[in-house]
């Protein structure tokens, strides 16, 4: 893949008798009135403001990876997950204009294929999964009914059942895996039909990059990362599959290497690993969280935005989602 984005980008019309969207989308969460630390409001509203103040006319965030369906598809997560309201908040036209964008790329591919890379095409489905039944906007449901297709006829057309860069692509690996696996379980979710099958066999590509110690590898169960293993033990989580033997192995790995970082893409670590901790432990989610909070406080740039090679936009919005479970308002954070 582009070596800009290796491992960031690496957690319808469907008639009224397939999906009735009045009774099928989702609605809103809302959380339990916790205390919210003042810190993670802090730095939140500062991130979404460097957002909202830096988004470009088309709905993007510049050239290069910030004009990306991935790298848009996760500012509107980031939107999305602080709970304001998405049609008629003080960022619904951001989002608006990100949905739009994410539309346009997908209306210029083929299948409903949001790429260049599947990394993107993954990010864009979840994004537009969360939105579907929040935002007003009756485009959607088609296209996440489309971009649903396309992840599934990659999946068929794949000798491992996993997935990778393009949806021609006949390898396979655990953090392009990973990424479609959570976009088509937060489509099921928000009722878009997703066969048990593909789930099924999307997690047993993942099992079988796993090692005896819970590790996950990137193809194989060799050289196990920790940002790989958060990947794999948040699908599992997300599937409902927590007592399936090797997640509490997984867990064991995340809970002794948790003080180590991944210096590498630290925003898409952080990402990922807030969700695995959360979703396997709430216990170790806190501890984590408290760290996660000093640390993103200590490197937040005056803007508001978070530094990386890879763009502010991306750095920005990874950096808001890892904090995104202080607030649990996305139907993907609750357990």
């Amino acid at each position: 893949m582009n070596p800009v984005l290796h491992h960031v980008l690496a957690a319808l019309t469907i008639t009224s008798a397939i999906m009735p969207a009045t009774t099928q989308a989702q609605s809103l969460p809302r959380r339990q009135n916790d205390t919210i630390p003042a810190q993670v409001e802090s730095i939140y509203t500062r991130g979404l403001r460097y957002l909202s103040n830096t988004q470009d006319a088309e709905g993007g965030w510049g050239g290069g990876s910030g004009g990306r369906p991935g790298v848009v598809g996760l500012c509107t997560l980031a939107f999305l997950a602080h709970g304001a309201d998405p049609n008629h908040g003080p960022y619904a036209p951001q989002i608006k204009k990100s949905i739009s964008l994410i539309l346009k790329k997908q209306a210029e591919g083929e299948d409903g294929y949001m790429g260049p890379q599947m990394y993107d095409h993954g990010f864009a489905t979840l994004a537009l999964a969360e939105c579907y039944g929040m935002v007003d906007d009756p485009r959607i449901a088609p296209a996440l009914k489309k971009a649903v297709d396309l992840i599934l006829k990659a999946q068929k057309n794949n000798p491992r059942h996993g997935w990778r860069y393009s949806p021609t692509t006949r390898s396979s690996d655990t953090t392009v895996s990973g990424c479609q696996i959570v976009a088509l379980l937060a489509a099921r979710n928000a009722g878009i039909p997703v066969p048990d099958t593909a789930i099924q066999k999307g997690l047993a590509y993942m099992k079988s990059c796993r090692s005896s110690s819970g590790s996950y590898g990137y193809t194989s169960k060799g050289s196990g990362r920790l940002t790989l293993t958060a990947i794999g033990s948040l699908c599992y989580s997300l599937a409902k599959k927590k007592d399936e033997a090797g997640y509490a192995k997984s867990t064991d790995f995340l809970k002794k290497n948790i003080r180590n970082q991944d210096g590498t893409y630290p925003f898409y670590f952080r990402y990922y690993m807030s969700q695995a901790l959360f979703q396997a432990n709430e216990e170790l989610w806190q501890a984590w969280n408290k760290d996660n909070i000093r640390l993103l406080s200590a490197v937040q740039l005056p803007d508001g935005s978070f530094a990386g090679n890879h763009g502010n936009a991306y750095s920005t919005a990874g950096a808001l989602l890892s904090l995104a479970l202080n607030y649990r308002f996305l139907p993907i954070y609750e357990k």
